[in-house]
């Protein structure tokens, strides 16, 4: 069910959840947090569809804040248009669209506190532009996990090194869960006999894939070995991450992923293995993030240790 309330106000929208649940049956019981999406106007379908994805694994309470990107919109009248979903339309949660013109885009957290399930954690999620500084933003001052994407800032690379100088408990990005299946791959290689040191580390990926960067920073923080990687064009290679070669003593170890999905491991005196190595997409990551509600400890060491570690090959 969708329920429109066009020029309204918080009040108002407070009342017609309550009218909606009462009417129609749907209860907030079951929710387990609040999670509060920034994006554009016109770019909040993707973000609401993971979210609505995600929330069937961690029913939620949904609250989108769109507004113009850089004060667009000073020349506007005031107004929030609202849109409410529940049922079928929002997964397992509660979607509340809040579409902000004018001066009352200014107050994105004046906008939700008022709309937050009570005594339940706060999640913000910037999909695409994230503040300058994520932890003391109007949405980042209320929530306990803070979400970002290093890949849609208009310079991954540089945005990567931008997070890791503002840095604080509870800040995560999606540059770092999208290496989640390759850390397990890498860590369940090594987990294997022979159980060498790894002597040198490489890492390559496109120039644009900040998890690139970031994966070669873990590698470093746990081998504590010398860790080149490289970074090319999209011309020269597909994007993210190409792969890893470990070199120990008995010869090299490459986990490479030449084409979208599968990963090709190759090991001294070992057949040649095809592994299955997606890409993962917007609800896989965010489902990941909001299985954990306090902060990311290991992230905050890769990106504030382990990025100064590193040696690059191509900068």
């Amino acid at each position: 069910m969708i329920v429109d309330l066009p020029d309204t106000t918080v009040s108002k929208i407070s009342k017609a959840l309550v009218k909606i649940r009462e009417e129609g049956g749907a209860v907030a019981l079951g929710r387990v947090l609040t999670l509060v999406i920034s994006t554009s106007l016109g770019a909040e379908e993707e973000a609401i569809e993971a979210a609505n994805e995600a929330s069937r694994e961690h029913p939620m309470r949904v609250i989108v804040v769109s507004t113009r990107p850089n004060g667009e919109a000073a020349t506007e009248e005031a107004r929030v248009d609202a849109q409410i979903r529940v049922g079928g339309d929002a997964g397992a949660s509660e979607v509340i669209v809040l579409k902000a013109y004018g001066d009352a885009a200014s107050d994105e957290e004046g906008l939700v506190t008022g709309l937050l399930l009570s005594d339940a954690p706060v999640v913000a999620w910037w999909p695409g532009v994230a503040p300058a500084v994520p932890a003391t933003s109007p949405l980042g001052r209320i929530a306990q996990r803070r979400i970002t994407d290093a890949s849609a800032q208009p310079n991954p690379q540089e945005a990567l090194r931008h997070l890791a100088a503002t840095y604080a408990p509870g800040d995560t990005d999606f540059a770092w869960t999208r290496l989640t299946l390759w850390r397990a791959q890498l860590a369940a290689v090594l987990d294997q006999p022979p159980y060498e040191t790894v002597e040198a580390v490489e890492v390559s990926g496109a120039v644009d894939s900040p998890s690139t960067t970031l994966l070669a920073a873990w590698l470093q923080l746990q081998l504590e070995v010398p860790v080149q990687y490289d970074l090319t064009n999209h011309s020269t290679g597909s994007s993210g991450i190409h792969g890893v070669q470990l070199k120990r003593a008995s010869g090299l170890i490459k986990l490479e992923r030449p084409i979208p999905n599968v990963a090709t491991l190759e090991q001294p005196n070992q057949p040649t293995h095809d592994l299955s190595l997606p890409r993962r997409n917007l609800r896989d990551c965010l489902a990941e993030e909001l299985r954990r509600l306090d902060p990311d400890d290991l992230y905050g060491e890769v990106i504030t240790r382990g990025l100064d570690q590193l040696t690059a090959s191509d900068r």
